[in-house]
């Protein structure tokens, strides 16, 4: 919940639901539920709570947990080195809506990302039935190079361009800094 004190209030207080999940299968979860995949094996979660359930996903406002998540199928694959490897099933996350920050896109929604936004950004975009690009500089069609394309139009269904004051404006981010000691 890092520096989010509002989310943690609120999820410890039982105002919200949420599942925890490993990140690796966050996007594949993602991934997968924008190329129409349903579901997949990983190893990642076996023997903990993850694939075993238990997780509190809702609080209650005394502390106690009121929701916990249910056990996941498993099952075993002979793939690695000749011999049973346990996995957990992991279904695929299909969202409604899909918002995404661009550096750059064309008014067709192909996108180019910048710098830790190509981490999960295509993904999300991929999981929405419909997906809103908010961007900071739109071109027109065919001024991208089609190799600087990070996401392709298909899975994009808006493009709201910014404008520079806007793009500029970054509340999440912080920036620290600090005098350089001589030496």
């Amino acid at each position: 919940m890092g520096e989010n004190k509002e989310f943690a209030r609120q999820y410890l207080g039982g105002e919200i639901e949420l599942e925890l999940t490993p990140q690796g299968t966050l996007a594949e979860r993602l991934r997968a539920g924008g190329v129409g995949i349903p579901a997949f094996y990983t190893a990642s979660g076996v023997g903990t709570l993850v694939s075993e359930g238990g997780l509190p996903w809702r609080y209650g406002a005394d502390g106690g947990v009121l929701v916990s998540s249910p056990p996941k199928p498993t099952a075993s694959f002979d793939v690695l080195l000749g011999k049973d490897t346990e996995y957990v099933l992991e279904q695929a996350i299909r969202t409604d809506f899909a918002l995404v920050r661009a550096a750059k896109a064309d008014w067709h929604g192909n996108l180019v990302f910048e710098k830790s936004a190509r981490n999960f950004n295509p993904l999300v975009a991929m999981a929405g039935r419909v997906t809103i690009a908010e961007v900071d500089e739109v071109v027109e069609p065919g001024a991208l190079d089609p190799d600087e394309v990070h996401l392709p139009g298909i899975y994009v269904d808006r493009v709201v361009g910014l404008t520079p004051e806007q793009a500029n404006d970054l509340p999440i981010e912080k920036r620290t800094v600090r005098t350089r000691q001589e030496g």
